[in-house]
């Protein structure tokens, strides 16, 4: 599997560095990515491991106090809308990803046989749902390289982050996703 030096998703060289260096930053970011910004939830690993003065390791986070992890995530500027739940999202992601991933998160993906291996995966971690499970396969095979049996065919058809390659594709790929939701509560009610 190959490894691009940054994802594109947050305009900060740092976190996007992060994001394509370490998976735990990847899922946590993915994880994060729910009525907020792309930029602010992917932002997140980064300012984490900061505001902890260590790595992300899962292990460390499934085991910290989850007073003390919502206070780090309260912490203005607060690392999401809600700061307290997804705190503890988090927590319970990294508890899956250190008790049956023997604390490694790339193994979500390196350990899968095939597409629907790799989906079932996916949608065993807390935060993950189908439409992620989807984008966080797509940004796995065009970004990352992962080629497993029946991946290609298993990969939404429509734009996800798994297209986004630059600054200015995360721009068309937002205002995509704007466009689009400005239809649906356009469209007359049924």
């Amino acid at each position: 599997m190959k490894r691009p030096d940054r994802l594109h998703y947050t305009g900060d060289d740092a976190a996007d560095r992060l994001l394509a260096a370490d998976p735990l930053a990847l899922l946590i970011g993915f994880t994060l990515d729910q009525q907020v910004t792309v930029q602010k939830a992917f932002s997140g690993p980064l300012e984490l491991s900061k505001r902890t003065g260590r790595s992300l390791d899962a292990q460390a986070i499934a085991a910290m106090d989850p007073a003390e992890l919502a206070a780090i995530f309260q912490e203005r500027p607060a690392l999401h809308r809600f700061p307290g739940a997804m705190a503890g999202r988090v927590q319970a992601l990294c508890s899956v990803i250190a008790i049956d991933y023997d604390n490694d998160p790339a193994s979500v993906w390196t350990g899968a046989k095939d597409a629907r291996d790799l989906h079932k995966r996916l949608l065993g971690l807390p935060g993950i749902g189908e439409m992620k499970a989807r984008t966080i396969s797509a940004v796995l095979a065009r970004r990352f390289g992962l080629d497993l049996p029946g991946l290609a065919d298993a990969l939404p058809k429509h734009p996800t982050l798994g297209d986004v390659d630059s600054a200015e594709a995360l721009a068309a790929y937002q205002a995509g996703k704007r466009a689009y939701k400005a239809s649906v509560r356009a469209a007359p009610k049924v």
